[in-house]
């Protein structure tokens, strides 16, 4: 099934075992490997949270492939009750899966934000981070931001025996949220506060608001920033690295 967007598919645990699912470039690759009734599935857009849905079953017998093309007509937001994916297999993974039928969308008016722009941004980074994907609400507009960061950030905390390395960013509006891993690098626990972060950004919001000493499952969470702008635009400058030259000892001749 081609799509055409960057999507990631969800479904419910009643097919772990009976449905194979494979997302790259905008293709969806159903693979029946046991008969099941009508199940929905869930094929979320990562740049902006909208979500298309499928009715898809599979009953046993001889199979084929065939392709569907899911065809957009305005914005997204949602297939028709009527739109139906069949896909069949003989109930082992051996057999590949057929589909039927073509995914249409629905025009729908771009919906206005029901808390501060900060809040749904940071709810949004959250959410498609830790939430399963039925939890991630859809925010029109909101798109992913290409990283120019370095991969460890040394200038937000400088306070915390802490390692912060930059995940993922969106943007809304004309502002951006980033979100940054933060790991404790010491054998002591880390209390967070965001008043000791250097730079400047909007909002600043931690996962949790501790973390365990070194090695343990507490030791690590997330920060989210919220920016005016693009996220580079938060971080104070890296210290510059200056170059270490080995000196070359002379032997002297006897």
């Amino acid at each position: 099934m081609f799509v055409d967007k960057n999507v990631r598919v969800g479904f419910p645990p009643s097919l772990n075992g009976k449905l194979r699912v494979q997302s790259s470039g905008g293709a969806v690759y159903l693979d029946a490997t046991d008969a099941f009734p009508v199940t929905r599935l869930q094929l979320q857009n990562k740049e902006n949270g909208e979500i298309i849905l499928l009715d898809v079953s599979a009953a046993a017998g001889k199979a084929t492939r065939e392709p569907v093309q899911v065809v957009y007509d305005g914005e997204v937001s949602s297939a028709s009750a009527s739109d139906k994916t069949q896909v069949s297999g003989a109930g082992n993974s051996g057999q590949p899966a057929t589909t039927q039928g073509e995914g249409t969308t629905e025009r729908r008016k771009p919906a206005k934000l029901n808390a501060p722009l900060p809040v749904v941004l940071t709810r949004y980074a959250a959410q498609s981070l830790y939430g399963p994907l039925r939890t991630v609400e859809a925010v029109p507009g909101i798109s992913t931001v290409a990283l120019k960061l370095p991969s460890r950030v040394t200038t937000l905390y400088p306070s915390a025996p802490v390692m912060v390395s930059p995940m993922a960013a969106w943007t809304l509006n004309g502002y951006s949220v980033v979100a940054l891993q933060v790991r404790n690098t010491s054998a002591a626990k880390v209390i967070l506060d965001p008043r000791e972060l250097d730079g400047q950004f909007v909002s600043a919001t931690f996962q949790h608001r501790w973390l365990g000493n070194a090695g343990t499952p507490e030791d690590t969470t997330v920060l989210y920033l919220v920016v005016e702008g693009r996220p580079e635009g938060a971080f104070l400058a890296e210290p510059a690295v200056t170059p270490v030259h080995a000196k070359k000892s002379r032997s002297s001749r006897q």
